[in-house]
């Protein structure tokens, strides 16, 4: 099964300084329907003002990541981590006992990330942070995996949770194929272009959520960048 959820049918907050696009149920936008997708809790298409960003706030028991799709991030937490996050690498935040951490984009230009909240398999372990870049060339053409917590994902930035996330750039014309675990589920969104995910077409920042598939072949139908979340 493939549901494709048009970018203009996504819950919708603007701040002024934040212009945010919820494909689930997040602050004042609840929709019934799209309060989860498996352990994928959030997935919010934010775009920061220029030397604007999130105050400091606190997490507890949720992994969170941070794709850089444009700009900068400049994130700064109560263990003392403070690092400056690139357009296409990737942070995590691993909320644990609890963190306190701010994010801001101290660029000159506007930033555009992907938040993604993923439910933790334990609770109460200790916070962490780290960043890490993964040049785009490396995932030109295929899938490469950036963040997970399943044991084969040794160089990715680890998660504690049975989730991992991988990222593709697609010239037009290309396709590149991902596998899927058996009662797994994939929610895949375009940060660029616009794609075709097994029949179903895509433009940037529609979401593509998946269940009861084994694999997904995703053909660019124009230069292409896609993320993909793997989940239980």
């Amino acid at each position: 099964m493939i549901e494709l959820r048009p970018h203009d049918s996504l819950g919708h907050a603007h701040h002024g300084w934040l212009n945010a696009r919820h494909h689930f149920s997040f602050a004042d936008y609840h929709d019934p329907a799209r309060m989860h997708w498996g352990r994928l809790r959030v997935w919010n298409d934010d775009t920061i003002a220029p030397q604007s960003g999130f105050p400091a706030h606190p997490h507890r028991d949720m992994e969170i990541i941070t794709y850089v799709r444009q700009g900068a991030i400049t994130h700064e937490d109560s263990l003392g981590n403070r690092g400056r996050t690139v357009a296409g690498d990737v942070q995590v935040m691993s909320a644990g006992t609890g963190i306190v951490h701010s994010e801001y984009n101290l660029e000159d230009e506007e930033t555009r990330i992907f938040q993604i909240w993923i439910f933790p398999e334990r609770s109460g372990l200790a916070p962490s942070w780290g960043t890490r870049p993964f040049p785009r060339g490396e995932r030109a053409g295929a899938f490469v995996t950036l963040a997970s917590g399943m044991p084969d994902d040794s160089e990715a930035l680890p998660i504690r949770a049975n989730a991992r996330l991988v990222a593709a750039t697609l010239a037009a014309g290309q396709s590149a194929d991902y596998s899927i675990g058996n009662g797994r589920k994939v929610y895949l969104v375009p940060a660029s272009g616009r794609i075709e995910v097994n029949g179903v077409q895509a433009a940037t920042g529609d979401g593509v959520a998946v269940r009861d598939e084994a694999q997904l072949t995703v053909t660019a139908l124009e230069d292409s960048e896609i993320v993909l979340v793997d989940v239980t």
